[in-house]
């Protein structure tokens, strides 16, 4: 069954091909690309050139359909036989089942941490809690942690 269809196959594409090439050869009714059928000499005329091509177009044309439509058919009948589904997981390579993928989760990957070194030198001590600045003595109330809306920031350069 296969092998028809392979050479259905063939044989519409050679069709494709040759309606392609006999629909250019044809000359322009409309001259819509600016070129003249000129008349020069040749063994047949250009009537006569004209209908053989136009017959020639309709002889491809109805073979292309024709395999179009077979075609067709015979995807129909082996689409009937399984699904695509059904092929793809038969063809598909069995995965290995020595190594399991990490569970997915939403924290972030974290490379493990080295033990320190014995020469390293201790951590800074925590520096020293700033008094809270008192509030002005003017009317204006403060704000909560004893910080002024007037007070300034050190400038820092």
């Amino acid at each position: 069954m296969e092998n028809v269809q392979n050479v259905i196959l063939v044989v519409h594409l050679v069709l494709a091909f040759l309606l392609i090439g006999v629909v250019l050869l044809q000359r322009s009714e409309g001259g819509g690309l600016g070129m003249g059928g000129g008349g020069g000499g040749g063994v047949m005329t250009g009537r006569q050139a004209a209908n053989a091509l136009t017959k020639l177009t309709w002889v491809f044309a109805i073979g292309f359909l024709t395999t179009s439509i077979t075609l067709t058919v015979l995807s129909a009948r082996a689409g009937k036989e399984a699904s695509v589904i059904d092929t793809t997981t038969a063809t598909a390579p069995a995965a290995p089942e020595t190594t399991a993928p990490p569970a997915a989760t939403d924290e972030p990957v974290v490379p493990p941490v080295t033990p320190p070194a014995a020469t390293e030198t201790p951590a800074p001590a925590e520096a020293p809690a700033q008094p809270e600045t008192p509030a002005p003595s003017s009317n204006m109330p403060a704000l909560p942690g004893g910080v002024s809306p007037y007070s300034q920031a050190p400038a820092s350069n």
